[in-house]
């Protein structure tokens, strides 16, 4: 089984159609979204091809719903616009052995605010839009970057997780490997 995780679409129809060519490429049998989907938020720069409804249309489309997590720029109104639910602040999922990731939006739950999470699981987040692997006090720390407005001069990216062979990698979206761990 294989996951595609991306972050911070903000509302972009181009970083959307992104994700969704990466799924496909990628073989991917599930989207994990980790909030900021629709709304470019207040400090944000409108995004390339910013379509709020146009991106809701597209994943609502979707045959497997995505996974989703809330970030600081989804609203109830948001979800209203979603055939999927996007309003938790976190989810949890299993890994190989007794290993957990932690999937959040950063914007509560991140590196100066641990979730309760021991030492060999994964904190996965955005918020940031910078893209990353670290590890502290234990834990592996992930952030897949941004879809749609990366910062630092990073390109735009998302992330797989192959399950079986517990791999994480970062790819911009044209498929150039950004950075990869071994779970």
């Amino acid at each position: 089984m294989k996951f595609l995780f991306a972050s911070d679409i903000h509302g972009s129809f181009a970083a959307c159609k992104a994700v969704l060519a990466r799924l496909e490429a990628e073989k991917a049998d599930r989207l994990i979204l980790l909030g900021d989907l629709l709304y470019h938020g207040p400090r944000n720069p409108l995004p390339e091809e910013y379509d709020p409804q146009a991106v809701a249309d597209a994943l609502n489309q979707l045959i497997v719903a995505p996974l989703c997590v809330r970030g600081n720029c989804d609203s109830e109104v948001d979800q209203m616009a979603l055939n999927f639910p996007i309003l938790a602040d976190y989810a949890l999922l299993p890994l190989a052995g007794s290993k957990t990731a932690f999937l959040t939006h950063g914007h509560l739950y991140n590196l100066r605010n641990m979730p309760k999470i021991k030492p060999g699981d994964f904190l996965i987040h955005g918020h940031t839009h910078i893209h990353i692997v670290e590890s502290q006090n234990g834990i592996t720390y992930i952030n897949p970057g941004s879809s749609a407005l990366p910062h630092d001069d990073q390109p735009k990216s998302c992330m797989t997780l192959d399950w079986d062979q517990n791999l994480f990698e970062i790819k911009a979206f044209d498929g150039t490997l950004l950075k990869s761990y071994q779970a």
